[in-house]
């Protein structure tokens, strides 16, 4: 079988009370990219600020060095919960069905709470953004069983890693 395509993966935190040691949802995303031969291109652990948010989504949409952005944190519906809010003004096209298809998933889980959760993912001027819950559990499944297959150069019919050169020369 063949090498799978390294992706640059920036992973985005999002949290009042996190740190690099305390950051348990952080730390398994970026396990489980460099697990999957990607490259980790930046981590950084943001507070809850709608305007910062949005001001470092549109520094790693920008940044040549990074192709995907893997967002934690800041999905839910309270009045702190911004960061869907922080990425809509950067959005070029929306993935509606990484959301549904995760909430889909996450039933299984956690019942009808699922509802709560605001994951979505969008393309933000050729880069691909995913934005998940804070919860260990709510990652695992969402890469697990989503994103990481379609960042495998190797998924068929097709995958995510194949059209991202498409998308950034449109």
């Amino acid at each position: 079988m063949s090498t799978p395509t390294p992706l640059r993966i920036a992973v985005l935190t999002v949290s009042d009370t996190r740190t690099l040691e305390t950051d348990k949802s952080g730390g398994v995303i970026v396990e489980a990219v460099l697990a999957a031969g990607h490259v980790l291109a930046e981590r950084h652990i943001v507070a809850d600020d709608r305007a910062v948010l949005q001001t470092i989504f549109s520094d790693l949409v920008d940044d040549d060095g990074v192709d995907v952005v893997l967002a934690t944190g800041g999905t839910g519906i309270t009045q702190r919960d911004v960061t869907p809010e922080a990425l809509t003004p950067l959005v070029t096209k929306w993935i509606p069905g990484f959301g549904e298809l995760f909430r889909s998933l996450s039933y299984a889980d956690i019942g009808a709470a699922t509802i709560q959760s605001r994951a979505e993912a969008a393309l933000c001027r050729g880069t691909l953004v995913f934005v998940l819950p804070g919860s260990t559990g709510a990652v695992r499944l969402a890469l697990e069983k989503i994103i990481l297959p379609q960042l495998d150069s190797r998924t068929k019919p097709c995958n995510f890693a194949e059209l991202l050169p498409r998308v950034r020369h449109e």
